[in-house]
C-alpha cells in the first residue's frame, strides 16, 4: 500500500516546534528546550500510539506543549 513516508521522531519534533511557534508565539529555541526528546516505543506494546514528550517550563508552555500533544496524537499516533 502506497501512502506518505512514514513520519520519524524528528519529524515530529520539527513538526511540534512549528506549530507551537506559529499557535503560540515566541521562539523555536525555547520551545525546542521546553519540549525535550520525543520518546518513540515498541509498537507491539504501544499499538494506539508509541510516542511521548515530557516537556518542562512554566505550567502555561507545559498546558501548550500538551495541547499540541493532543493534536498531533490524533493526526499521527504511530511514528518509526
Amino acid at each position: 500500500m502506497l501512502g506518505a513516508p512514514a513520519m520519524t521522531a524528528a519529524d515530529l519534533r520539527d513538526l511540534f516546534l512549528a506549530t507551537l511557534v506559529k499557535e503560540a508565539g515566541g521562539n523555536r529555541r525555547r520551545w525546542r528546550i521546553v519540549l525535550g526528546e520525543v520518546r518513540v516505543y515498541d509498537r507491539a506494546t504501544h499499538a494506539h500510539c508509541n510516542w511521548s514528550v515530557s516537556p518542562s517550563g512554566s505550567y502555561d508552555e507545559i498546558a501548550e506543549v500538551e495541547r499540541v500533544a493532543d493534536d498531533l496524537r490524533a493526526r499521527h499516533p504511530l511514528i518509526d
